[in-house]
């Protein structure tokens, strides 16, 4: 695959985006650089120094207070797990539509990879967002290792 990198901006995990393309970091989260591959907004780079675990990013997947993925998406090999969501795509195969970096970008914020009307939450972010409980506000709702860890895990959905 020809990959086309255009760097955009060092970017933070609560960016926002300007209307010249720019990405400004505000919120005390570490900085991370997003890219075009492709055309499509992604983070080259991992957001920590330890390389993601596909089994514990399996866990989040289906943990309802962390990544909760099941309540939106269907996963052919969690069949043992209930409550698969309809509301996204099937996320089977998706190692093969995405790159990692694109995932990463797509688990950090998707509105960077999709539109501003996903309904899929930004669940490495934590500025610019509305009707945030007062016990979660500055966090965002998965760490970087845990953003790491989906992103191991979603690569081995060929």
């Amino acid at each position: 695959m020809r990959r086309q990198i255009h760097a955009l901006a060092v970017a933070g995990a609560c960016a926002l985006t300007t209307a010249a393309g720019a990405e400004t970091s505000s919120g005390g989260l570490p900085p991370f650089r997003i890219v075009s591959v492709d055309g499509t907004a992604a983070i080259p780079e991992p957001l920590t120094e330890k390389p993601g675990d596909a089994a514990a990013g399996a866990m989040v997947v289906v943990n309802r207070r962390q990544g909760n993925c099941l309540g939106c998406h269907q996963v052919s090999s969690l069949k043992t797990e209930s409550f698969h969501g309809e509301v996204g795509p099937s996320l089977d195969g998706v190692a093969g539509r995405w790159s990692p970096a694109q995932l990463r970008m797509i688990v950090v914020n998707p509105k960077h990879v999709f539109s501003e009307a996903t309904v899929m939450p930004a669940f490495y972010r934590i500025d610019g967002l509305s009707r945030v409980r007062a016990e979660f506000q500055g966090k965002p709702i998965l760490t970087a290792q845990q953003v790491e860890d989906v992103v191991a895990y979603l690569t081995t959905l060929k």
